[in-house]
């Protein structure tokens, strides 16, 4: 039987209701055209002063000269180099670590509270001791990246080992699997879809912290445009840079959930 608009909004509404793909897709660009027409009415009727809130045409003039005559691709370059290095490189220590502090008790006494102890910290603070100790190269802000992320990583890998259900690992024990089986056979199979959850959501995390990297000690990088752009006065360069880091992440974000729709279609 066929639902008419009402019940489909009613079924939408739901407590962890679900909508269909293309309902998702008309939601999501309504929504995008809304927040750009409440800019676009901000800056056309001078509600908000020029000077603080450069007007829609005018920024996407200044995308494209920033793309074609001041090499701001080579800027985004090194920037999604960066994260992407930071990123793999918590993701490679973080993951399997983090499934063994979920998995045994010992492991977790030892790493957890030290993990939640640096989660807490400022990473900005860390910079200027970054910088003496390392220098303002590459390195530096890969380091940045990665006493961010980790600790997150980690600790989020760590409470989704903990979703695997108890009673398998019950089950697998009496059919005759060891110790060490258990991990590969039962609870990998059962956390990785929340595992590359938990990525996406650390990815998101990585991008700030390259962007405040970049805007210390660096010449090139997103970062650096936007700090360079706010020292002149150039907000609609800052918007752009903005724009440029919410669209790549976006990007990421739904290369994600692809991901995750393609190896775990039963998640």
């Amino acid at each position: 039987m066929k639902r008419t608009f009402k019940e489909k909004v009613g079924l939408w509404f739901t407590p962890q209701g679900k909508i269909s793909k293309n309902g998702y897709t008309v939601i999501s660009v309504i929504t995008f055209l809304i927040i750009i027409l409440i800019w676009f009415s901000l800056s056309e009727f001078r509600i908000v002063d020029e000077k603080f809130l450069p007007k829609p045409l005018d920024t996407l003039i200044t995308g494209v000269r920033l793309f074609t005559e001041e090499g701001f691709i080579s800027d985004i370059g090194i920037t999604t180099y960066r994260v992407l290095l930071g990123f793999v490189i918590s993701a490679v220590v973080a993951v399997p670590l983090g499934i063994l502090v979920g998995t045994y008790a010992p492991i977790e006494a030892v790493i957890e509270p030290v993990m939640s102890f640096i989660r807490y910290l400022p990473i900005t603070a860390f910079i200027p001791l970054f910088i003496l100790w390392i220098g303002i190269d590459e390195t530096e802000k890969v380091f940045v990246i990665i006493m961010g992320s980790l600790p997150q990583l980690l600790l989020m890998v760590a409470v989704d080992t903990r979703k695997a259900q108890h009673d398998l690992v019950e089950v697998s024990y009496t059919l005759g699997t060891n110790k060490a089986g258990v991990i590969w056979k039962i609870v990998c199979p059962c956390v990785l879809p929340y595992i590359l959850d938990s990525l996406r959501m650390i990815l998101g995390w990585a991008w700030t912290y390259v962007t405040v990297a970049e805007m210390i000690g660096a010449s090139s990088g997103i970062g650096y445009m936007i700090i360079q752009a706010q020292r002149m006065l150039y907000v609609d360069k800052i918007f752009i840079g903005i724009l440029s880091i919410g669209l790549i992440g976006l990007a990421f974000d739904f290369t994600f959930k692809w991901l995750g729709k393609k190896l775990f279609p039963w998640f």
